[in-house]
């Protein structure tokens, strides 16, 4: 269930379950927004706490399928990618917007669509020219530019307000730099009690698995399955801790969620495992993902800012592609195929966290998901157009032939296809011959 229901394709049109699952999702918004139109709930306690709870859902399932030992290996582009990357793409979209339209509280949308959706990057990890170490790379840079994104949210949002017309008369960008700093720290803290807590938890089941009085806990203890086909790999871990797990990371997600401190479940993810709940978990993010798509489409029902969500949607696909190209090229050892650097160039992709990030900014920069969603469905389309019409692909191979036969309508085409061109190869002399001429 979960993510697995949304992956693959349908067999014609091959279009994603994915993106008809978050259409319908939309679909019922609009409607929803069509028949009782209302944006009182905006400002409310409820709403800031539902949309942080969906973020933190989000950002826990990005980082919790992150397996160290592929860290490890691309450790050096992944840190690139998730400092310098997100860094560059977000000033390349935030100049581009508001150099084109003159509005300062634009800085927050390069932001809010500067990450990768790692939902969408699993769902279309199937492609069989790409090399695993480009889908790897690119699955934890779309697992790990999430919670970046969020903290760089939370700066330029203040920013944003400064610059902006309605910005605060008091304070300063120094009192803002200060507020961001707490805010790390106190995600920090929470974090490192979140730690503390499990480990205590780990350790008290080692004292207590010593005493001799954990043998029947320890027989529920999961074993490999013997099936080839079994769904998922067991933990090995007793049911307990399993369990324990899942209470650490609900009252973390209630916590977070009423202090709006995300960043400390992102972090959670990477050390607190759900072990047998993982099920669980990728029910609730694919929930979470639906679930944003409806509260983007209620909102959509009352203006699009069509244009702004054009210029946007291309200006943060056209910024993976030049990010991708400069640390690929100067960052990367050994150097990555063309298919590979494709697979990352073009593999700009929206999902949950830019929808809950507009969901999130709404009440502060009112119109923020008028040019979001937009910008959502413009960057998909293009990543969705781009994979079709690669030049390596067949497709296009079969509408290039089609072309060449259109202009030349004279020529018999060959039913066999194309061939390559042959050069003309001089006959080679023989050694005797050679020796009869230097002779005579």
């Amino acid at each position: 269930m979960g993510v697995n229901l949304l992956r693959g394709h349908t067999r014609r049109l091959a279009v994603p379950y994915l993106v008809l699952a978050v259409c319908a999702a939309v679909g019922a918004g609009l409607v929803a927004g069509a028949l009782r139109p209302s944006r009182s709930f905006l400002g409310t306690p409820g709403y800031g706490f539902a949309a942080t709870l969906l973020l933190g859902i989000g950002l826990y399932g990005s980082t919790h399928d992150i397996e160290l030992a592929e860290v490890k290996k691309s450790l050096r582009v992944v840190l690139v990618a998730v400092t310098f990357g997100v860094i560059l793409k977000a000033a390349l979209i935030a100049a581009v917007m508001v150099l084109a339209f003159r509005r300062p509280e634009y800085l927050v949308l390069g932001i809010a669509v500067a990450q990768i959706d790692p939902l969408s990057v699993a769902a279309m990890q199937d492609d069989p020219r790409v090399t695993p170490r480009a889908k790897a790379i690119l699955s934890i840079w779309a697992s790990f530019d999430d919670p970046m994104t969020v903290l760089l949210t939370v700066y330029f949002s203040a920013l944003a307000l400064r610059l902006g017309d309605s910005g605060p008369a008091t304070g300063s960008v120094v009192s803002d730099s200060a507020d961001v700093l707490g805010s790390l720290l106190s995600n920090i803290a929470l974090f490192a009690l979140t730690l503390a807590v499990w480990w205590l938890i780990r350790l008290a089941y080692l004292l207590w698995s010593r005493t001799g009085r954990a043998g029947e806990d320890a027989d529920r203890t999961v074993r490999p399955p013997a099936a080839a086909g079994a769904p998922r790999p067991a933990t090995g871990r007793p049911l307990s801790l399993d369990v324990a797990a899942l209470v650490v990371v609900v009252v973390l997600l209630a916590v977070a969620a009423h202090t709006t401190l995300v960043l400390a479940v992102a972090l959670a993810g990477l050390a607190v495992r759900l072990g047998r709940f993982a099920g669980v978990l990728e029910g609730a993010v694919a929930l979470a993902f639906l679930l944003a798509s409806a509260a983007l489409g209620f909102l959509l029902s009352g203006g699009v800012c069509l244009y702004q969500g054009l210029v946007l949607g291309a200006a943060a696909f056209a910024a993976q592609f030049l990010v991708t190209l400069l640390i690929g090229r100067l960052l990367v050892r050994p150097r990555l195929s063309r298919a590979d650097r494709a697979h990352l160039g073009l593999g700009q992709q929206n999902g949950i966290t830019a929808i809950l990030l507009a969901l999130s900014l709404e009440p502060s920069f009112p119109g923020t998901v008028g040019v979001v969603g937009p910008a959502v469905l413009t960057v998909n389309l293009l990543h969705y157009g781009f994979r079709w019409a690669r030049a390596d692909t067949r497709r296009w191979t079969a509408v290039r032939s089609w072309t060449t036969a259109r202009r030349t309508p004279d020529r018999p085409v060959d039913p066999a296809g194309p061939q390559p061109p042959h050069r003309a190869l001089r006959p080679r002399r023989r050694a005797k011959d050679r020796s009869r001429i230097r002779a005579g």
